[in-house]
C-alpha cells in the first residue's frame, strides 16, 4: 500500500496510467490555453540556503515508482517522466552535477528499503512525511502542496462564488478522509454527505444528488475535464491549503547522515522555484491547474 500525503495522494493514485492520459488529450483547446495560476511561493526570497560542495560525490540516484502519473509513470514508449523526473533532472542541472545523476524506478515498496541500503540516495515518489519516518530518514523543504478542492454541479441553483454559499447545502465527501476532517473544521455550516469512495461521491456529485464535493484538487481538476464529468461540473472556490490535515506536502526523502546531499537539493529547489523553473514543469503536468 502506497504511504502517500494523507488522504490526498491515496485518492490520486486511484488514476490508472491509461485514464489520466486519457484525460489530457481530450482536454479542451480553450482549456490548454487558458494559464492556470502560480504556484504558492513556498521559499522565502530572502532566504539564502547554503550550496554545499558536492565536487566529492561520486553520483546522485534518485528513486522513484512508475505508478503514480503525472508525477511519475511510463510514457507511451516506455519511457520514464512525469513531474518528479523533469525535476530530479533539473535539480541535477542547478547542482551543475547532470553527469552524475541517475534516475531510476522501483515498486512502490521497495523505495524505503533500497534508500536504507544506499541502493539509492534520494527518493522522489510522493512519500508522506511522517513522525516515524522522521526517526530514520531525512527530507527536503517541501517543493509542492496538493490541495483540497470544492467542485459544483453546473445544475445547482447556488448563489455566490465562494464556499460560504454551500452553507446549508449538502456537499459530499468520502467518509473517513483528512477531506471529511477538513471540510467539518473549516466549513462547519455546509451539510456533509458522506460516501464510502470516490466513485460513489463523484457519481452522486454527477447526477446532482449532491450540489458540490469536497476532495483532493488534483483528481478533481483532470476529473471535471474528462469525458467521464460530461461537462456536469466545475471546479469551486479555493484553493486550501493546510499543513493539519493534509501534510507537509511534496518533499524529497534521503538518509539522515546526507546532511549535505539534502542541503544541496534544498538550494537546488530554492533556486528552480525563483526563476520560474519550477513553475514551467507544473504548467506542464497540471495543464488545468491546482490552484
Amino acid at each position: 500500500m502506497r504511504v502517500c500525503l494523507s488522504s490526498m495522494i491515496s485518492m490520486a493514485r486511484l488514476f490508472t496510467h491509461a485514464a489520466l492520459i486519457a484525460m489530457s488529450c481530450s482536454m479542451p483547446l480553450a482549456a490548454q490555453e487558458a494559464k492556470p495560476p502560480s504556484l504558492p511561493i513556498l521559499f522565502d526570497a530572502r532566504e539564502r540556503l547554503p550550496k554545499p560542495d558536492l565536487s566529492s560525490l561520486v553520483r546522485l540516484r534518485f528513486l522513484t515508482s512508475i505508478d503514480f502519473p503525472p508525477f511519475n509513470f511510463l510514457d507511451q514508449n516506455g519511457k520514464l517522466t512525469g513531474f518528479h523526473v523533469e525535476l530530479a533532472r533539473k535539480i541535477c542541472d542547478e547542482l551543475a552535477i547532470a553527469d552524475k545523476c541517475q534516475i531510476q524506478a522501483l515498486p512502490f515498496g521497495e523505495l524505503q528499503g533500497a534508500l536504507a541500503a544506499s541502493q539509492g540516495d534520494a527518493v522522489i515518489a510522493g512519500v508522506s512525511v511522517t513522525p516515524e519516518l522522521r526517526k530514520s530518514f531525512a527530507f527536503s523543504r517541501p517543493f509542492l502542496m496538493l490541495p483540497a478542492r470544492f467542485v459544483r454541479n453546473l445544475k445547482a441553483s447556488i448563489n455566490g462564488t465562494t464556499a460560504a454559499a454551500l452553507a446549508g447545502r449538502p456537499v459530499g465527501v468520502v467518509k473517513g478522509t483528512a477531506h471529511e476532517a477538513m471540510m467539518a473544521a473549516f466549513f462547519p455550516a455546509i451539510k456533509p454527505v458522506p460516501f464510502d469512495d470516490k466513485d460513489a461521491l463523484l457519481a452522486a456529485l454527477k447526477e446532482g444528488k449532491v450540489d458540490a464535493a469536497f476532495a483532493d484538487g488534483l483528481q478533481l481538476s483532470f476529473w471535471v475535464s474528462s469525458p467521464a464529468a460530461e461537462k456536469c461540473c466545475a471546479i469551486f472556490d479555493g484553493p486550501y491549503l493546510s499543513q493539519q490535515f493534509l501534510g507537509e506536502g511534496l518533499t524529497i526523502m534521503l538518509r539522515q547522515q546526507d546532511a549535505d546531499l539534502t542541503a544541496a537539493i534544498n538550494h537546488a529547489l530554492a533556486m528552480l522555484s525563483r526563476d520560474g523553473r519550477l513553475q514551467e514543469i507544473y504548467l506542464r503536468y497540471f495543464p488545468y491547474g491546482l490552484y
